[in-house]
C-alpha cells in the first residue's frame, strides 16, 4: 500500500493517489489529470476509483476528465446528486482497492454530501482517514457555505458537530488524518500549516474537537468570524455537480499564440479581459492600458476568483514568455474557462511593436515615509480588516482588495492614491485595478507595511 499527498501551494488544496496491488484510487484531483494517469502509467497500476469527498466551492476538480479517461468510477458519498454518471455510495459502503480496503463515513456539516473515507490495510487495521473539508489540522470546515433557505449556518455547524463526535473522534488516535486544504484556503478561518496529522493530536489541539465542548459552544465558535465566503464558490460547486468541459477543450482554447495587431484586434471585438500574470515590479514599469495584474507566483488562482465577477468572461492573456499553458490551466482550476488566446513573445513584443503602454509610479517605503511626513496623502490599504486591525497607517483607508471593485466610488479622482498591503502582491493588483477604471494617479508603496512600520511613519 502506498499513499501519496499531492499539495498544490495555490489552493493551499490536498489530492491524494493511494494504489496497492496494481489498483489505484485518486482522491478529489485537480482539473488537470494528465499528472495522475502518467504517474498510474509509471507505477504500473489502474486508476480503479475516483473518491470525492464533496462538491467542492473553492476549486473544480478533474473527476469527471478523469475518469472519462481511464475508465475509473466515480464516488460520492450520500445525498450528493450529480449530473453525470457516479456511483453514490450508503454510509459505511466499503470499496476494496487492491488488498486493502477504503470506508464511506458520511460526515454531513460543511455540506450535506460532505463524506470522509476511511483506509483500512490489507489486516484490517484503520490507517488513514481522508477527511476532505469536515476535518482540517486545527480547524473544520466552515458550515455556511452549503446553507440556504431550509437550513441555516447553525443548523449545519450543528450537524458537523454531531459528525465529527459520531464517526471521526470514535476512531483510534493512531489514524492520520488527511485534509482536503491547509493554511491559506478560504474554507477554513484558522487551518495550520501543516498538511497531515494523526487523529490524537488533533483531539488534543483542535478546538473544535475538544472532548468537553457542547453543541451550543461549537455552534457558537465554529461560526463566529467567518468572513464573506469568495463570490466564485457557487459557481464552482455547480461546475463540480453539474458538469464542465474538457481540460483539453480549455487548453486548445487558450492556446492561440497573437502577435500585438491580432492581440489587440481580438481585445477590441471581444472586449475581453486582459491578464497581465508577470511579477508585480515587473508589470509596474510597464503594461498593455487597462490590463490587469494578478501574478502567477502569488496567491493567483483565489484573487482571480474573487476579482474577475464573470467566469465565462473572454480573458486575453499576458506572460511571461513559456508560461502560457501553465497560466490557463490555473485559470480552469478555479472555473474560467475561456482564456482566447495570450501575447505571443509577452510584452517585450507589443513595447518594441510601438504599442501604447502604461505603467505604476512606485516608490519605497522611505520616500513614501516623506511625502507623508510632510502631510495631506491619502493612503488606501488593501490588506483584510484583521490586518489592519493588527497596526496600520495613521489615517490609512481601510479597503480589503477582495472589496476594490465595491468600494471604487467612495475615491476620488482628483486626488494621488498611495496604496499599500503587507507585502506588494496585492497592492500591485488593486493599482492596476484602479488605473484600469480611471484612477490615473495612482502610487504603489514598495515592500508594503512590513517595509513601512520599519520608517518615521505614524502608526496605530
Amino acid at each position: 500500500m502506498k499513499i501519496e499527498q499531492i499539495y498544490t501551494g495555490c489552493l493551499a488544496q490536498g489530492a491524494y493517489f493511494i494504489s496497492s496491488n496494481g489498483e489505484a484510487a485518486v482522491i478529489d484531483p485537480l482539473r488537470e489529470v494528465a499528472p495522475y494517469i502518467e504517474k498510474a502509467k509509471r507505477e504500473k497500476v489502474k486508476i480503479k476509483y475516483v473518491f470525492e469527498t464533496h462538491f467542492h466551492a473553492d476549486f473544480v476538480s478533474g473527476h469527471i476528465d478523469l475518469a472519462e479517461k481511464t475508465g475509473a468510477e466515480i464516488i460520492y458519498g450520500p445525498e450528493a446528486n450529480t449530473g453525470f454518471k457516479a456511483h453514490i455510495a450508503y454510509d459505511g459502503e466499503v470499496f476494496q482497492l487492491g488488498e486493502v480496503t477504503i470506508k464511506v463515513l458520511h460526515t454531513p456539516g460543511h455540506t450535506m454530501e460532505s463524506s470522509c473515507y476511511l483506509l483500512s490495510d490489507k489486516n484490517g487495521k484503520e490507517v488513514a482517514l481522508f477527511s476532505g473539508d469536515t476535518l482540517f489540522i486545527g480547524d473544520v470546515g466552515r458550515p455556511d457555505l452549503a446553507q440556504n433557505g431550509s437550513m441555516t449556518q447553525d443548523d449545519l455547524a450543528g450537524i458537523l458537530f454531531d459528525s465529527l463526535r459520531t464517526k471521526i473522534m470514535t476512531l483510534p488516535d493512531a489514524v492520520t488524518v488527511y485534509p482536503a486544504h491547509g493554511a491559506g484556503s478560504a474554507c477554513g478561518k484558522s487551518m495550520s500549516k501543516e498538511t497531515s496529522d494523526s487523529l490524537g493530536n488533533q483531539k488534543r489541539f483542535n478546538y473544535a474537537l475538544r472532548a468537553d465542548m457542547t453543541k451550543e459552544e461549537f455552534i457558537s465558535e465554529v461560526t463566529s468570524g467567518l468572513t464573506e465566503p469568495p463570490q466564485y464558490f457557487p459557481e464552482n460547486v455547480k461546475m463540480n455537480r453539474d458538469g464542465y468541459e474538457s481540460i483539453d477543450t480549455v487548453l486548445e482554447r487558450g492556446d492561440q499564440a497573437l502577435s500585438p495587431d491580432a492581440f489587440e484586434a481580438k481585445a477590441n471585438n471581444t472586449g475581453a479581459l486582459i491578464l497581465d500574470t508577470r511579477k508585480p515590479e515587473d508589470f509596474a514599469r510597464g503594461f498593455i492600458p487597462n490590463s490587469i495584474n494578478i501574478g502567477i507566483d502569488g496567491g493567483f488562482a483565489p484573487w482571480v476568483g474573487a476579482l474577475i465577477p464573470d467566469l465565462k468572461h473572454n480573458i486575453l492573456l499576458v506572460t511571461e514568455p513559456g508560461r502560457e499553458e501553465e497560466v490557463v490551466t490555473r485559470l480552469a482550476r478555479v472555473g474560467y474557462d475561456y482564456a482566447i488566446g495570450y501575447l505571443n513573445g509577452g510584452f517585450d513584443v507589443w513595447e518594441k511593436a510601438g504599442k501604447e503602454v502604461d505603467s505604476v509610479t512606485s516608490l519605497s517605503a522611505d520616500e513614501f515615509a516623506e511625502r507623508y511626513n510632510a502631510g495631506n496623502v491619502k493612503v488606501i490599504d488593501v490588506r483584510k480588516p484583521d490586518e489592519f486591525t493588527s497596526g496600520h497607517v495613521k489615517g490609512a483607508e481601510n479597503i480589503a482588495l477582495d472589496t476594490i471593485n465595491d468600494n471604487m466610488s467612495a475615491l476620488s479622482k482628483n486626488e494621488t492614491l498611495y496604496v499599500h498591503c503587507a507585502g506588494g502582491y496585492r497592492s500591485m493588483i488593486a493599482a492596476s485595478i484602479l488605473k484600469a477604471r480611471g484612477f490615473d494617479d495612482v502610487v504603489n508603496i514598495e515592500g508594503g507595511f512590513g517595509a513601512i512600520s520599519k520608517t518615521a511613519v505614524s502608526l496605530n
